[in-house]
């Protein structure tokens, strides 16, 4: 089989000259020439951007991965040369509002290029920016579709927003201009407001910022207790940022915060979806500072008019009531001289009534009490009665009751001690009839044992008898000993030695002469 395998491959190489690698990459990159000699209009998702900054190229990694985002249907290098590159990048920065990043989708005017050292690539020659205008729009709109149907869209806006937010859970990077802007405002208002903030650091800018604002809302929503509002400030850095804002893991925190959340992003033109879905709006972080102080103030103006109304309200409340109070004093006055003097001739009367009364009304009281004591006495001894005769009719049914109890329970011991009888009975007799089996079993087992062991033993003697060194001697085999031990090793003897060699018709004496070892 080997012989017929060897003339197949020397037939091979004969007819077919085996090509180097680099010749393979040759004939591939001008059949890729031939074959796609124009650029093409590509649509592609970008996964990866590098740019060299000392070159000025920008190396990018686009993906196709159709309509099922978790699958990747396909993958290609694509650089974009150095002075094209500061031309289309731009060029696409000032009509998107965004740079070149990872994850957005672009129309790409793209050439096939192999090469033998990195493979295939794309070359780029133009960017549609107007397609990503577009996916992006898409994008946004789904997102807000999504919210307005999961009711994020103005959850947060339904919110009621505290009279006098003091604390305040700030969402911003800590090194972030705006923010140090909006703590600086709030420390040196002019009015002496006192706020507590509170920094929850998150990266406010990038393909980062998403996840990074979701998890610090988290966190502020774990200790919600302490906190009126939210504020979600950014601050600084360039408008092509805003992106990040549409995200939908943003608006969603925002839309589960059961704080209301205030917004400034630091952009006036456009309205970002996390701008739409806060509670209030505001365009920068010094705004926001600017609403909470103004927000202070209006309260404070409410108060003091409230006070003034409440000062006023009171004096006018306090004068009527005094000249109300001094007309019913009058009145009072008037009144109870009247009374008084009316009630003193009726006193007069009723003391000169009350000397004749007392002995007539003690008498017909007498009387009354008399009645109610016999009528007592005559209900008292008929319930009585009653009661006799109620108990007596009692302790008869009681007694025939525990007569009958007694008696069905006595069946019903005697029952159970007929069952426990029957079935102890039946249970010695099973008991008694597994005994037996298992002693036959047992005694069966025993005398197995014993065989098997019976046989153990002849072969045992049979196997010693084998090895017998008698026996040997007869096969042919001889002992060699010296000093009356077997010799097993040329070590246990040296020459002049005399040894004995045990045959099977007689013993042999001899003297070693030399030793031969085998090496």
């Amino acid at each position: 089989m080997s012989q017929i395998f060897f003339r197949q491959t020397i037939v091979y190489e004969e007819q077919y000259a085996p090509l180097s690698l680099f010749e393979l990459h040759q004939q591939i990159r001008e059949e890729l020439e031939v074959a796609f000699p124009e650029s093409y209009w590509v649509v592609a998702e970008v996964a990866q951007v590098n740019v060299d900054k000392r070159k000025g190229h920008c190396y990018l990694t686009l993906v196709d991965k159709g309509d099922d985002a978790r699958q990747m249907l396909a993958q290609a290098r694509a650089t974009i040369w150095g002075t094209r590159y500061q031309m289309l990048g731009r060029y696409f920065e000032e009509k998107t509002g965004q740079p070149l990043k990872a994850g957005l989708k672009v129309l790409l005017q793209a050439s096939v290029r192999f090469h033998e050292l990195y493979g295939l690539s794309l070359d780029i020659s133009n960017i549609d920016p107007n397609y990503t205008i577009g996916d992006l729009a898409r994008q946004r709109q789904e997102t807000l579709k999504r919210l307005e149907a999961e009711g994020l869209l103005t959850a947060n806006k339904e919110l009621e927003l505290p009279l006098v937010p003091q604390r305040l859970a700030v969402i911003s990077s800590a090194t972030a201009a705006g923010y140090q802007d909006f703590i600086h405002q709030l420390l040196n208002n002019s009015y002496g407001y006192v706020f507590y903030t509170t920094l929850f650091p998150a990266v406010v800018q990038g393909n980062d910022s998403p996840a990074s604002v979701a998890a610090a809302m988290a966190r502020v929503i774990e200790e919600k207790e302490n906190f009126d509002i939210i504020i979600l400030i950014r601050g600084g850095g360039s408008q092509t940022d805003l992106s990040c804002f549409d995200d939908y893991k943003i608006a969603a925190a925002i839309g589960h915060s059961p704080l209301p959340v205030l917004t400034g992003i630091g952009h006036e033109r456009d309205e970002s979806i996390a701008d739409l879905v806060a509670h209030t709006r505001l365009k920068t972080p010094t705004a926001v500072a600017g609403y909470l102080i103004d927000r202070f103030r209006e309260a404070e103006e409410l108060a003091e008019g409230l006070y003034d109304s409440i000062r006023m309200f009171s004096a006018q409340q306090l004068k009527a009531t005094s000249d109300r109070l001094e007309r019913i004093s009058l009145r009072y006055n008037n009144n109870s001289r009247q009374l008084l003097q009316a009630n003193k001739e009726k006193l007069e009367q009723l003391s000169r009534g009350l000397l004749l009364k007392p002995k007539s009304f003690m008498e017909a009281q007498r009387h009354v009490v008399s009645d109610y004591e016999k009528e007592i006495n005559s209900e008292v001894k008929d319930l009585l009665h009653q009661r006799e005769k109620y108990l007596q009719e009692l302790s008869v049914c009681v007694e025939g009751k525990s007569q009958r109890y007694m008696h069905m329970k006595e069946h019903e011991l005697n029952h159970l001690v007929h069952c426990l009888e029957t079935e102890a009975k039946e249970k010695l007799q099973r008991s008694q009839i597994s005994f037996a089996k298992r002693s036959d079993k047992l005694e069966y087992g025993i005398q197995k044992k014993m065989q098997q062991e019976v046989h153990r033993l002849k072969l045992l003697e049979m196997s010693i008898e084998a090895n017998n060194p008698e026996k040997m001697l007869l096969r042919g085999y001889t002992l060699t000993l010296l000093n009356g031990r077997i010799v097993k090793s040329t070590k246990e003897v040296k020459s002049g030695d005399v040894v004995e060699t045990r045959m099977k018709d007689g013993t042999l004496h001899s003297m070693i002469v030399n030793i031969d070892k085998d090496e």
